[in-house]
């Protein structure tokens, strides 16, 4: 064959090259990595879908089968660096139930930033799978696996933000007041976290006029409470910092807090003990900050008795601790069918 032979034969199937180059190249995922990142819309949709995904699971009919072949014959990563209960059994039975097939993969089962690069490994992970849910303990992780990642990240938690926590916080809050949420308000007396960085968010996005109480020498993150200004100002709502409980919890409808010391801070457990000094909510807190007549508590769990008293924790009528902990199912639930099945499109 001479070179012109060669050159007709490249102009022949360059067309088809062209083509396959072209259907190779995939549209960059969507990912969910906090609050900020939706619309006021956008949440109200995830919620939305959260509710009608455990109403169609607690009636106790099956749902239709084309349901459970949404993912059928794929897998969903869960790359843990952090143990977890809630996070765990959420994602696994959300994935589950969409018929794809969960694997998880600790901190001890795969070379994530031990003996491979953040990029090699999310390449590899993410060529197989149909979606990741990380649970690491910096958010530049995240990052780094939003880059790289060729499907999409679910942040499950980092040491600045916890979206899906964020969800299922505001399907709870929504089931407690009859599907309100705009007028209500939340205190949150505890530490400034990952937790409550989201949770913020997402309340003042439906509504939700927000008091953060956090002991003095600790700081409430600048870009987040500049954000939260914003928003609650577009949304008829106040976002407030205090030093003590009981201006927080001023007409409170939804007291929240989480444990002080968070995974990976152990060391300092008597520093913040002597720290939050008077944090620990009880009933008589609630009482002398005059709270609202209908209010609610809220743990995102594992709870520790230094946090809150177990008349509040306990209380019957009170407490949504347990079915807060049961709608983390169906946020995932929500996420996966939004962010994967729908390929980000949150209001479909």
């Amino acid at each position: 064959m001479n070179f012109q032979s060669v050159g007709t034969t490249l102009k022949t199937i360059s067309p088809s090259v062209a083509h396959f180059s072209t259907t190779m190249v995939k549209s960059k995922p969507r990912h969910l990595v906090n609050m900020l990142e939706l619309t006021n819309e956008e949440l109200a949709a995830l919620v939305t879908k959260a509710a009608g995904f455990k109403a169609q699971v607690r009636s106790g009919n099956p749902a239709p089968i084309e349901q459970h072949q949404k993912l059928l014959g794929k897998l969903v990563a869960l790359v843990f660096s952090k143990r977890s209960t809630r996070t765990r059994i959420s994602t696994e039975g959300a994935a589950s139930y969409f018929g794809a097939q969960p694997m998880f993969l600790g901190k001890d089962d795969i070379q994530l930033g031990v003996n491979e690069s953040f990029y090699d490994t999310t390449k590899v992970v993410s060529s197989m799978t149909s979606c990741i849910f990380a649970r690491v303990a910096k958010h530049q992780e995240i990052v780094e696996l939003c880059t790289h990642s060729s499907v999409p990240i679910i942040n499950s938690l980092c040491d600045k933000f916890h979206p899906l926590q964020a969800i299922a916080d505001l399907l709870t809050i929504k089931e407690a007041f009859g599907n309100k949420t705009s007028g209500l308000k939340l205190a949150w007396i505890g530490d400034s976290n990952n937790v409550i960085n989201d949770l913020a968010i997402a309340a003042l996005r439906s509504g939700i006029s927000v008091a953060i109480s956090i002991p003095k020498g600790i700081e409430f993150d600048q870009k987040i409470s500049d954000s939260a200004k914003e928003i609650a100002e577009s949304n008829n709502a106040t976002f407030e910092i205090f030093n003590n409980p009981q201006d927080a919890l001023i007409n409170a409808n939804i007291v929240v807090t989480d444990t002080w010391i968070s995974m990976g801070e152990e060391a300092e457990k008597e520093s913040k003990l002597k720290q939050f000094a008077g944090y620990r909510i009880d009933a008589n807190m609630i009482k002398s900050g005059k709270a609202a007549e209908n209010w609610k508590f809220m743990h995102c769990l594992p709870r520790h008795q230094e946090e809150v008293a177990d008349d509040v924790f306990y209380d019957e009528k009170r407490s949504l601790v347990f079915e807060e902990a049961e709608n983390r199912l169906y946020a995932a639930m929500a996420v996966i069918d939004s962010f994967v099945v729908n390929k980000g499109d949150l209001l479909k």
